[in-house]
């Protein structure tokens, strides 16, 4: 019995091995700086926005600091755009924050784009979902700004 009972038996330096690189990997994480992780750059360019749903379905984008129409967004137009809008509502509706505070949208030194909620916390790194999707947000940086 006890030769059918060995050879059953997993060698144990492979467990031992596995069980040591477990706990490096779980060391190595736990005592990662955190500044290495997260890109260091400077805001170049920012906008405080806020967004406001029209009764012909349309989303008209107000400067929050001149208080300014900038743009509309066309109802069934900018699906992403409207997306990620209604992504952000939901989180302000479940921490009962209001639509009134403004969202803030900023470009970075090293070319990203962040949409962020104050409110909330939350934020979107829009150039991950293409330049396409980007692209509207972007140009809320400068519209209906002088040339």
């Amino acid at each position: 019995m006890s030769a059918a009972r060995q050879a059953d038996s997993f060698p144990r330096f492979p467990l031992f091995g596995a069980g040591a690189l477990i706990a490096l990997t779980i060391a190595a994480a736990a005592f990662a700086p955190v500044e290495r992780l997260v890109p260091q750059t400077r805001p170049v360019a920012e906008r405080m926005l806020r967004f406001e749903d029209q009764p012909d379905g349309g989303v008209a984008v107000i400067d929050a600091s001149t208080k300014r129409k900038i743009a509309v967004f066309a109802p069934g137009t900018n699906g992403f755009v409207r997306a990620t809008l209604r992504g952000f509502a939901r989180e302000r509706r479940r921490d009962d924050g209001g639509p009134a505070a403004p969202f803030r949208l900023t470009r970075w030194a090293d070319g990203r784009l962040t949409l962020a909620d104050p409110v909330t916390g939350r934020h979107a790194e829009l150039e991950a979902f293409g330049i396409d999707n980007e692209r509207p947000f972007a140009q809320l940086l400068t519209a209906g700004e002088p040339r």
